[in-house]
């Protein structure tokens, strides 16, 4: 964790909590070592901070590319652990990236819808569950709320609203032999979206969790932490 890291952090926690209803849920629930894929809904430019003051464990992250033109922006970007890269999914520099991260026993946080969408989870990219076949790593479920009211950078210091962070247990996707191809992975994410909206009110959910249950999965008891 570099110390711009942890100071942010912390800086962001004291906004949080001084000048927001900053609640958060089930923490008790993070493994505390070991790789992880957080995966979370993703509502406004204040999820990744809000995310990074939530879970009580480092986080790497993924940001769009344009934030990193700015030479002084993009070394701060590195500081928080965020690594470049477009919207289209087909990054293979982001995804060994990832797969180095998660190889070094550590955690990655991830928004598989890409783009904001306050009004509800939108369609997603089905990589996260290619991530999680690959690295054989738990995922973390959380669903945010309230963060569509923060829509400004500048808001994030003073939120003055209450959003809400809702953490579920760690579970693994039931192990797979042979290349796992595109409807797979598709029903794959549809399984890891029904855990993230699981932990939503339902106007928040998309089109999740809408007549599906969650089949095969392995229990957060099987889970190594």
């Amino acid at each position: 964790m570099t110390l711009v890291y942890k100071a942010s952090r912390g800086l962001a926690r004291f906004c949080f909590f001084t000048f927001g209803r900053w609640e958060v849920v089930g923490q008790e629930g993070i493994p505390p070592r070991g790789r992880l894929i957080v995966v979370a809904n993703h509502q406004s430019n204040a999820d990744p901070p809000v995310l990074v003051a939530s879970v009580n464990r480092p986080l790497n992250l993924v940001a769009k590319r344009g934030l990193f033109r700015n030479s002084v922006v993009s070394w701060l970007m590195r500081q928080w652990h965020a690594y470049p890269t477009d919207r289209d999914g087909r990054d293979v520099d982001l995804l060994r990236w990832l797969l180095r991260k998660l190889d070094e026993e550590e955690a990655v946080a991830l928004f598989p819808e890409g783009t904001r969408n306050p009004r509800g989870i939108g369609p997603v990219n089905n990589g996260v569950a290619y991530l999680a076949l690959k690295s054989n790593a738990p995922i973390l479920p959380v669903g945010i709320t309230g963060t569509e009211n923060v829509q400004s950078f500048k808001r994030l210091p003073f939120p003055f609203t209450h959003f809400k962070v809702n953490i579920g247990q760690p579970f693994s996707l039931p192990p797979m032999e042979g290349k796992v191809r595109g409807p797979l992975l598709d029903s794959l994410t549809d399984m890891i979206m029904d855990r993230v909206a699981a932990l939503l009110p339902e106007e928040y959910r998309g089109k999740y969790l809408a007549e599906r249950t969650i089949p095969g999965t392995i229990s957060p008891e099987s889970v190594d932490t």
